[in-house]
């Protein structure tokens, strides 16, 4: 797994934090006190749900120590663990489970929802957003920019693993009393291409940007930004707007 930035990360903390806002909004539980979040990333989404629920014990778990060290510097009272997320098990049966932008890096996703239901109480939570976004301009770019690194970004050249709605609503609906489904496609206002780029540095650019070097790199960069340039067109006030799909589900047990 690439090595995570936390600082490039949190140059668009806010509106990297409105899916987790909007997604723990539909989890139809009064009370909790055991809840964990996976892919935690530096404690934006944890600290939603600690401050929901302040008498749960709320665990964050992510695979990054540099995520991790800025969740423990913000948000001291929640506990932080690090795990590869497809090795963590917790103690004991939780009445949440929340994913926020992290599933879309695993495989398996049917095997690893059925997982996760085990872990919950009934009329437990698992609530999860993730980008919906394979086909935009910036990911399309990302696998198909053409140039002499062609070969090398191959080795993440892959189809996202996010599947259809119906595809979680059928692996999820067998074993759920509810299943709550919908998408979001954000338009996000930027100020120009280079805060598009910027914001995909910290996210799904970084394995095609960790197989390149040097010239190769800043030339993979500029060929990059020329190429979200021409996608994204200015609008009226100078500024772009940037179209970012989401999946959300909510399955209570």
């Amino acid at each position: 797994m690439p090595t995570w930035d936390d600082k490039q990360y949190a140059k668009f903390l806010d509106a990297r934090t409105r899916p987790a806002r909007e997604l723990l909004g539909r989890v139809p539980l009064a009370e909790a006190t055991r809840i964990v979040d996976l892919g935690c990333g530096p404690g934006n989404s944890t600290q939603l749900l600690w401050e929901r629920w302040p008498n749960a014990k709320v665990t964050g778990v992510d695979n990054s120590p540099e995520m991790l060290r800025s969740a423990r510097e913000s948000y001291p009272k929640v506990e932080w663990v690090q795990s590869d997320l497809r090795a963590y098990r917790p103690e004991s049966p939780l009445d949440v489970v929340f994913a926020n932008a992290v599933f879309q890096w695993l495989p398996d996703h049917e095997r690893l929802l059925l997982d996760l239901l085990t872990w919950l109480k009934p009329g437990g939570a698992l609530a999860f957003q993730m980008p919906y976004n394979a086909n935009e301009p910036t990911h399309r770019w990302m696998r198909e920019l053409p140039g002499p690194w062609s070969e090398k970004v191959k080795v993440v050249k892959r189809d996202a693993p996010v599947e259809t709605p119906a595809f979680y609503y059928d692996v999820l609906a067998p074993h759920a009393k509810s299943v709550d489904i919908w998408q979001t496609r954000y338009e996000q206002v930027m100020p120009d291409a280079n805060a598009i780029v910027e914001w995909v540095k910290g996210t799904g650019l970084r394995p095609y940007l960790e197989t390149l070097a040097g010239e190769e790199r800043e030339a993979y960069l500029k060929a990059y930004l020329a190429a979200v340039d021409g996608s994204y067109p200015v609008r009226k006030d100078g500024k772009r707007l940037f179209p970012f799909p989401r999946l959300f589900i909510v399955a209570v047990v």
